[in-house]
């Protein structure tokens, strides 16, 4: 396994959030509690009632969480005070009943793959200690207190069965040795405790490691990522991955589910939607190429022999007859930039064009150029294959009433209705494609798909533009304009497609409270429409993803104020949730609220796209501006996350904005606004300036001497450059560049 170390100890159980295991070994540690006055046991299942996930960082360091069991409440945490120990501190801070009446348990048990049997574990009652061996590998655990009881059991449905039958009083399983072996506490001798749990390749250094664990400090709490403007976002997107990060025991490998309470569910011990699984490894390439690679080989592993990545694969069913939105591309050069790891895109170039060449081949079910969701005949087995649910259903918006009106043609397998979002997404798949294509030196490739993109393009502009209503829609095969509306009317300003008077106009419809305007937002068809009002899945509520793409079309656009007003926005939407700990699958469009009715899952994947928009307002990279850098007003900072492939920290004080790469100040200027196509280099540094510029306003190269620079310049469109001579510096060393209110606009250049 291609995992490091620090990851080894994790919650990788995707059904139980708190079972601790050490997946190189396999040793396992699974809490759970007994209620005496409900007689209610628990393993506290990721669908637990009182559950609530709390802070942490991706390789487990400290861990958060809060449990509530039949009316007892109590704040558990582990950290890991080296790599190889486990320590678990619980504290009760309200009782349900008397605590001699409630059980915490610690359940241990080993099956090693390499024997399918059990190791045998075996506690010392004189030295308060439970071992086990396999193999050279000696596990060791044992608290600040001695458990009050050591029992052994088959299994732990077992143990679960001796609670159903006698009760919390009960002796007869106590033991000295066994297969899986529970320390039991009860929360009136121990309302709080620790106990630390460690694997060694001796027994000797497994207890000194123990003991080492449990005689460590308290540990830190975990850093802000991210503080003044959209407070905490980076940090949700931390806690989101790492704890839907979890291992797949049938693919016997790691990827960041979409929830935990899916998997547990429905999917038969793991599943992959094709666009979450992109989604998740752009948000944890915030912090972890690892693990980007981790989620990219989980959703390339499943691409048919057609070309199409599947919607959706799981332990029990696989929909290989469709895909999902063609948003994989744009989101993988983001990601792929983000990490400046070339091995990625070698990993994923190729599925990626087969993925969008199929789209051409399969969904055009009439023949004009404009291309419908669908389900192909005849491939596979899949649940609502050729059927008009399996084709709705490779949209994503499964039940948007934007394919009300659309029939199903089972001879195309294809919905008789061209859809602007695909189109848009098409167009946009293949123009990122097209870069890909360049680095890789393909340019006949390159030339093809910009070829086809700029043609889709144009019949998107010409013929899915509504001009009685002055907006982008679906149109079905008979000519008519589908009546819904959803937020994909604006996804071709994602794809470059529109000119300037379509852009005002559909500005208007984002402004208009009848439509996508007022309160929150963009809910998911407009509000004027009735399926508004159904409150339900697609049909009405408020999804990350189409809040995601606009921001980006938006920004496509250079509308970088609406832009801004549409991150923050969902932002402020996204953290009254998070405020419950809830990172939601969608939300309601009046109230904001994600559990007002009981399809939503609230501890969702994609739900990160929310925060990520506010990560984007301060450091994003787009295919139209490069890396951009954003100097907000007020005070605040962002990081540390994987930016221009390395480890980036901005902090903004006073108007001064600094960028600090590997704990390295590069940058630091008092120009306003943002600074986009940004290339930091050994010897160069180039830089878009804003359109408006303050009088003097500077750029500073803290890690670059005036005696190094070579030419320092901005370049403007007519063409001319305007050399500009290094002032004094801010310090000792450094250059420091004041920069005319001329140069707004320009392309600032330095060379050393």
């Amino acid at each position: 396994m291609n995992i490091s170390p620090a990851r080894h100890w994790n919650t990788w159980d995707s059904v139980y959030p708190l079972r601790m295991i050490h997946l190189p070994s396999g040793v396992r540690l699974t809490p759970c509690a007994y209620s005496s006055s409900a007689a209610s046991f628990t393993r506290f299942p990721a669908t637990a009632p009182g559950l609530l996930l709390g802070e942490r960082d991706i390789p487990g360091t400290r861990i958060d969480v809060s449990l509530s069991h039949s009316g007892t409440e109590i704040d558990w945490r582990y950290d890991k005070p080296e790599p190889a120990s486990v320590r678990c501190h619980w504290s009760a801070k309200k009782f349900g009943e008397w605590g001699l009446r409630v059980w915490v348990m610690l359940v241990l048990d080993w099956q090693p793959e390499d024997t399918g049997n059990a190791v045998t574990w075996h506690y010392d009652a004189a030295a308060e200690t439970l071992s086990a061996e396999h193999e050279g590998q000696h596990v060791v655990i044992e608290g600040n207190a001695a458990p009050l009881m050591v029992t052994f059991h088959d299994s732990l449905e077992a143990l679960e069965e001796e609670f159903r039958q006698y009760g919390y009083f009960y002796v007869g399983s106590r033991g000295t040795s066994g297969r899986l072996a529970v320390l039991r506490y009860n929360l009136d001798e121990m309302p709080d405790c620790d106990v630390a749990l460690s694997i060694a390749p001796s027994s000797d250094q497994a207890r000194r490691q123990v003991a080492q664990a449990l005689a460590a400090s308290e540990p830190a709490a975990l850093p802000a990522l991210q503080t003044g403007r959209t407070p905490g976002a980076l940090e949700a997107i931390r806690d989101l991955v790492a704890w839907n990060t979890v291992w797949d025991q049938i693919n016997r490998r790691p990827y960041t589910s979409l929830s935990r309470t899916w998997v547990a569910q429905k999917f038969g011990g793991f599943g992959v939607w094709l666009t979450d699984i992109f989604y998740h490894a752009l948000l944890s390439g915030c912090f972890d190429t690892d693990l980007v690679r981790e989620n990219l080989r989980a959703v390339l592993a499943a691409a048919q022999p057609a070309g199409n990545l599947p919607c959706l694969v799981t332990g029990r069913d696989a929909w290989i007859d469709r895909s999902q939105p063609p948003v994989c591309s744009f989101i993988f050069w983001m990601m792929a930039q983000r990490a400046s790891a070339a091995d990625l895109i070698d990993l994923a170039y190729p599925k990626l064009l087969a993925n969008h060449d199929w789209w051409f081949a399969h969904r055009d079910g009439n023949g004009d150029g404009l291309l419908e969701w669908g389900t192909t005949p005849n491939v596979g087995d899949g649940l609502y294959r050729s059927t008009k649910l399996g084709a709705k259903n490779e949209s994503s918006m499964d039940n948007s009433p934007i394919h009300d009106e659309a029939a199903f043609n089972k001879r195309s397998g294809t919905l008789e209705s061209a859809d602007v979002g695909l189109n848009s997404l098409l167009v946009l798949d293949g123009e990122v494609l097209a870069m890909l294509a360049e680095q890789r030196g393909d340019a006949g490739t390159a030339a093809r798909l910009r070829q086809r993109a700029a043609d889709l393009a144009k019949r998107l502009h010409d013929n899915l533009w509504d001009a009685e209503r002055l907006i982008f829609a679906n149109r079905k095969w008979d000519g008519e304009f589908v009546r819904a509306l959803a937020p994909t009317s604006f996804y071709p300003m994602l794809a470059g497609a529109t000119d300037t008077a379509q852009v005002a106009a559909l500005l208007r419809h984002l402004d208009d409270p009848q439509k996508f305007g007022g309160g929150w937002g963009l809910p998911s068809v407009a509000r004027d429409d009735p399926a508004y009002h159904d409150n339900v899945y697609w049909r009405g509520r408020i999804w990350p993803p189409l809040n995601f793409l606009t921001y980006y079309g938006l920004k496509r656009l250079g509308l970088q104020e609406r832009a801004s007003e549409l991150a923050e926005m969902s932002c402020r939407l996204f953290a009254e949730s998070w405020a419950k700990r809830q990172c939601p699958e969608n939300f309601n469009a009046d109230t904001g609220l994600a559990d007002d009715q009981p399809d939503t899952d609230t501890f969702y994947g994609w739900g990160g796209l929310m925060p990520m928009m506010g990560v984007a307002e301060a450091i994003d990279v787009t295919p139209w501006h490069g890396w951009e850098i954003t100097n907000r007003p007020g005070d605040w900072s962002l990081g540390p996350l994987l930016a221009f492939g390395r480890r980036a920290e901005l902090q903004a004080a006073g108007g001064r904005l600094v960028l600090r790469l590997d704990g390295r100040e590069v940058l630091t200027t008092t120009v306003p606004g943002r600074l986009q196509h940004l290339e930091i280099a050994e010897g160069r540094f180039t830089c878009r300036l804003p359109d408006l510029l303050p009088e003097g306003a500077e750029i500073c190269l803290p890690h670059v001497a005036p005696a190094q620079i070579k030419t320092a310049g901005v370049k403007t469109a007519r063409p001319a450059t305007t050399d500009l001579a290094p002032a004094a510096g801010l310090s000792n060393s450094g250059t420091l560049l004041r920069l005319p209110a001329t140069a707004a606009g320009s392309v600032l250049v330095v060379t050393w």
